[in-house]
């Protein structure tokens, strides 16, 4: 969204405002929700729904939806969502690896996480079996830190992070191959992994997300966390042609 600022940088009048108001011509208000910030789940009429990319991994979905008054048409990547893993020791400290992403062309800092892109497994069961893989850790205590969108313009992926407590080693010690065969893994103090975040050293978002949740979650006594069986709203379901 583009916004006008006056002489003082000051948002001028098409930009937020504390009515909730966008501007003129600008879309469909909002009002204000009596509890609180919250995403809303808004489905209207697909009219039409076609698979036009299918790639090795990915594939990329067109949709025709009828929007208000108008027919809107979005191309988008269709993902099976995601869970990411962090792992918090009993000195601060979190697990993080660091490996190849091409599309990116970085090595950059992560936490384990992996794709649910086996039929049926349930997130939690993702996750575990994630943070034995790539971190050769099983974890006794489970909780949910934050569901987040990834790129909600353009997929449909949601990412479910975990906080993973109680660790200790995984009796089998899993082989590595492709980009994760010169994985390289770290254990940091989270306080450091946040101001890595927040002088923008490391750029992956689900970690950003993760170590911020979880500083401000330690903050408040851990009271923000969700139960690792936590309903999960946000999560891509399955679309098929003529849905």
């Amino acid at each position: 969204m583009t916004t006008a600022t006056d002489a003082s940088g000051a948002y001028a009048a098409n930009g937020p405002a504390s009515d909730g108001v966008l501007g003129a011509g600008a879309g469909p208000t909002a009002s204000a929700e009596p509890d609180g910030l919250v995403d809303e789940r808004f489905d209207p009429e697909v009219l039409s729904s076609e698979r036009v990319f299918v790639g090795r991994v990915w594939d990329v979905r067109r949709e025709v939806v009828q929007y208000g008054e108008a027919q809107i048409t979005r191309d988008f990547v269709e993902h099976p969502g995601a869970v990411g893993v962090l792992a918090l020791d009993d000195d601060d400290r979190v697990f993080l690896i660091r490996q190849y992403r091409h599309p990116i062309g970085h090595r950059d800092w992560e936490i384990p996480a992996g794709l649910l892109d086996v039929d049926g497994e349930d997130p939690l069961d993702a996750a575990r079996r994630e943070l034995a893989e790539e971190a050769d850790l099983v974890a006794a205590d489970w909780a949910v830190l934050a569901d987040i969108f990834t790129s909600p313009g353009g997929n449909n992926e949601s990412i479910r992070i975990y906080l993973a407590r109680g660790l200790a080693d995984a009796d089998e010690v899993f082989a590595r191959e492709d980009e994760e065969a010169d994985m390289l893994s770290r254990w940091v103090p989270l306080d450091e992994a946040v101001d890595a975040v927040l002088e923008r050293r490391v750029q992956n978002a689900p970690l950003a997300v993760a170590v911020l949740a979880a500083q401000a979650g330690r903050s408040r006594g851990w009271s923000t966390l969700g139960a690792a069986d936590a309903p999960w709203t946000g999560r891509p379901w399955p679309r098929g042609d003529g849905r």
